[in-house]
């Protein structure tokens, strides 16, 4: 993004939808973004802080907090974004659903990346529902180019109607890229804090007529859903009508290119009525949409006689394949002009990554045999086999209150465990701890220390170091921190030393109360690739005993060559081996050596 054009020029740039975000808010002169690293989120703070040095972004610790923080700047009169995955906005619904109450005072975007299909994520849920639960609007881009306009037109609606609002990426929009035609850049001026405390203080007396204020704004925002260019209609053949949204519109403007669209760049409040002229005109009408039946419950209600979810269905992303074969059934479409979506891939789970310090861990965890609440982090693996050590994951942070309410009705014949990470434990765990001590929980808790956000690509928190700008910060104590909610019985373990983790780990169940060991080694990639002396399997002494696999190591394999007795012998693919020595301390049979060794006989 070169900072200076002439103004005649129209600079273009092959962008994700994550990247025009960026853009956008550069050209919106957006002040201040915080947020909480989420995928398919995480890439739009990160091009800010590297493509926007006027702005300044942050990590915050957890999305509520970010959330807080862009509010913040907003109330004083700056523009602020915020962003989160869609899991994401539920930690946030705290502040956003009485942001809807306060309003702003300078524009305020709340990004929420949807994640259909569950690409990365726990759950599916369809956050349309939030603008209408919150009554605020909600802009939806359909490509990189809307993604990067829509900012600028955030950020107006906001500061004309005084709220917040939500702008709905999902994951086929923030990974795609396209052609974005970059704009003119505003300089907005900060217009600071201007003290109201009966818009501001939500004690009851002062919500109860903002309450009425919201009701009374979203009769306005209605009103500008009818005419805003946000919502086009894009007449073509008028035998069928199709009103849709995003990627869904995407899609079904390839597959229908001839019919009639009405084309939402605003999913709530709705344009009933533009919606209903429209529908008059059309001899079918026919929603596509992923997910729930947002859009056509509420058409449905307002008297316009629509279908849709006969055709998309409820589940999953709505892919090429999936829109064609609905239309197919529903006569929409040839069955001719259908093309199958190619041969069926086989599967291919995911598995921690070479030198992964999560793996011994969880290696030893197995030999416990005792319950172990998980959360949410790439250790989530651990849950596969081989290792199989980890039995829930719910949320972030859940893996200590989980393991809390089980050591309450446990009859104490199995060990419980809760698993989490340490961006994951500064996010949600540590009230969840607190909670164990406060409650006296028989539990013990492993922190998985790898000083870095490694799922989502490596970010910092308030653990690493540094900041999103790269900064140098404070860096948490994680020890002294446990140690300071009331945790007497606290370890430190190095992952790799297979020993050491089990010694801990029996120490553990030994201790009465809350047990937490901080298991510490950094991550395999981040910030930077560990790559040691690689290990070798010297094939004569290789057995075929297999335990070096049950390590879940991919840089491990089996040969296909037989020992004497007829088991294949295992070998160690040295291009991806980091040289975190967890195997050799699995092998009886002293096989497996560093590359760089001399054997001798």
């Amino acid at each position: 993004m070169e900072a200076s054009q002439k103004p005649e020029e129209k600079l273009r740039y092959l962008l994700s939808g994550n990247e025009a975000v960026a853009l956008g808010c550069r050209e919106a002169g957006v002040h201040l973004g915080a947020g909480y690293p989420g995928t398919p989120s995480t890439e739009i703070l990160e091009t800010i802080a590297r493509m926007v040095p006027e702005m300044y972004v942050q990590w915050s610790p957890n999305e509520k907090v970010g959330l807080e923080v862009a509010a913040g700047a907003a109330f004083s009169g700056a523009r602020a974004l915020s962003t989160q995955k869609h899991v994401g906005l539920n930690v946030a619904a705290d502040p956003l659903m009485t942001l809807a109450y306060t309003g702003v005072e300078g524009g305020l975007v709340v990004v929420t990346a949807d994640d259909p299909e569950l690409h990365s994520s726990q759950n599916e849920q369809d956050n349309r529902h939030f603008a209408r639960f919150a009554k605020l609007p909600m802009l939806e881009p359909s490509d990189s180019q809307e993604a990067k306009d829509y900012i600028a037109v955030g950020m107006d609606i906001s500061e004309e109607f005084d709220v917040p609002v939500l702008f709905r990426m999902t994951t086929r929009i923030s990974h795609s890229k396209g052609i974005v035609e970059a704009g003119e850049t505003q300089k907005p001026a900060i217009r600071g804090f201007t003290k109201n405390p009966l818009k501001y203080v939500m004690v009851p007396g002062h919500a109860r007529p903002r309450h009425a204020y919201v009701e009374e704004r979203l009769v306005k925002l209605r009103a500008f859903a009818e005419t805003s260019d946000l919502n086009r209609i894009e007449w073509g053949d008028k035998k069928l009508g199709i009103v849709s949204a995003g990627a869904a519109y995407v899609q079904a403007r390839e597959k229908l290119p001839e019919a009639s669209f009405l084309k939402l760049g605003m999913s709530y409040p709705l344009p009933l009525e533009k919606i209903r002229a429209f529908a008059e005109q059309v001899d079918r009408l026919l929603v596509i949409e992923e997910l729930d039946p947002f859009f056509e419950e509420q058409l449905k209600a307002a008297g316009i006689v629509c279908e849709g979810k006969n055709v998309t269905g409820l589940l999953g992303e709505l892919t090429p394949g999936r829109l064609g074969a609905g239309l197919v059934r529903e006569g929409m479409l040839g069955a001719s002009t259908e093309v199958a979506e190619g041969a069926e891939v086989l599967p291919r789970p995911p598995v921690l990554c070479p030198g992964c310090p999560h793996r011994g861990v969880f290696f030893e965890l197995k030999k416990q045999r005792g319950n172990v609440f998980g959360d949410i982090g790439c250790y989530t693996l651990g849950a596969l086999p081989p290792l199989s050590a980890m039995d829930t994951c719910l949320d972030m942070g859940a893996s200590i209150g989980n393991a809390i309410g089980a050591s309450k009705v446990s009859d104490g014949k199995k060990p419980i465990f809760a698993t989490i990470g340490d961006g994951t434990f500064l996010h949600s765990g540590m009230t969840g701890l607190l909670d164990a001590v406060y409650n006296r929980a028989n539990i013990t808790v492993v922190i998985l220390d790898n000083r870095i956000t490694a799922m989502t690509g490596g970010q910092e928190h308030p653990s690493t170091g540094h900041t999103l700008m790269g900064e140098e910060a404070f860096d948490v104590d994680l020890e002294g921190l446990v140690r300071a909610l009331g945790v007497e019985h606290v370890e430190n373990v190095m992952n790799h030393d297979l020993e050491d983790v089990q010694a801990a780990l029996q120490a553990a169940q030994e201790h009465q109360g809350v047990s937490v060991i901080l298991a510490e080694a950094p991550c395999a990639l981040m910030p930077y690739k560990i790559k040691e002396t690689p290990y070798e399997i010297i094939e004569d002494a290789c057995t075929g005993c297999r335990l070096c696999l049950q390590t879940g190591c991919p840089s491990i394999s089996l040969t296909g060559t037989l020992t004497a007795e007829g088991r294949q012998r295992a070998v160690i693919d040295t291009e991806t081996c980091t040289g975190c020595g967890l195997c050799p301390q699995t092998c009886n049979d002293h096989a497996i050596m560093l590359v760089s060794e001399e054997v001798t006989v």
